[in-house]
């Protein structure tokens, strides 16, 4: 696959993607599971957060079990299968790319991918961190053998380098981790805040970016209407959840409103962009 800055246009035709985030609600086996709504209950969120995701103008969308607390990081087969079921209910409603991840786990995440028609990922590759989930060591390498044993190279991998909830067991630079990501394999870099809805460091991005100017640098958290044009001032795209959500609470469902919100601001800031090239 080819790892350069055209990969955000082929993907999302456009430079600057806005991907939205989908968080699910706590799947089967999970402590805050809703027994008694079941799979009907996460069905209609989903959909709900789809419909007005695209209604308002994202480029993209990211399906998460984002509310699976305490994350795992080898998850049982009923996480992938319950969301491989869902997002294939609704694979027909979805009219723009979505990529899929599955916390903390690269492998399952590459296999949902493949089984729903992702074109991207999202998850933590490489690295060894002190975390909140205890030591953590993803099996990146196992990932992407798993992505070419099913002849899915086509699934561009999005690898979280600063991951929320965790810091670097070597204390590592931002740099010299954007470099080993790069070196093996990944086509596109993120970068976190300390937690979901925690804003990216913006000089953070920039790091990564003059370390491998050749591979498209995301914020990953914390981006909302108030800091956008300050995130895209530097980064090649923004995944966004917690601010679309009604009262900007993740767990809430989204607010068309604040979605809409949004995407104005981004339409606001490309088009400023593009007068000031002419």
């Amino acid at each position: 696959m080819e790892q350069h800055m055209d990969i955000l246009q082929r993907l999302f035709a456009t430079p600057q993607p806005i991907i939205a985030m989908v968080h699910f609600p706590a799947l089967p086996g999970r402590p805050a599971y809703d027994a008694q709504g079941g799979l009907d209950a996460i069905l209609a969120r989903v959909q709900h957060d789809i419909q007005h995701l695209q209604a308002a103008g994202v480029d993209g969308l990211l399906f998460c079990n984002e509310h699976d607390l305490p994350y795992s990081f080898e998850v049982e087969a009923e996480i992938p299968a319950t969301m491989a079921f869902i997002i294939g209910q609704l694979r027909e409603q979805v009219h723009i790319p979505f990529g899929v991840n599955i916390l903390w786990d690269p492998i399952a995440t590459i296999r949902l991918a493949a089984a729903t028609g992702a074109v991207f990922v999202r998850e933590v590759f490489t690295g060894t961190y002190e975390s909140d989930m205890g030591l953590w060591s993803p099996r990146g390498s196992e990932a992407f053998l798993v992505r070419k044993r099913l002849e899915c190279q086509h699934i561009a991998i999005f690898n979280n380098i600063t991951p929320e909830f965790a810091a670097s067991i070597a204390g590592r630079s931002v740099a010299e981790r954007a470099r080993v990501a790069a070196f093996f394999g990944a086509d596109a870099l993120l970068i976190s805040g300390q937690m979901a809805g925690a804003s990216a460091d913006p000089e953070k991005i920039r790091e990564a970016k003059e370390a491998v100017s050749h591979i498209p640098v995301l914020a990953n958290t914390g981006a909302s209407e108030a800091n956008i044009g300050r995130l895209l001032s530097v980064a090649d795209g923004a995944i966004i959840g917690t601010s679309l959500k009604v009262d900007g609470y993740i767990w809430n469902a989204v607010d068309p409103e604040r979605a809409s919100r949004l995407m104005q601001r981004v339409r606001a800031l490309r088009q400023d962009h593009s007068h000031k090239e002419q």
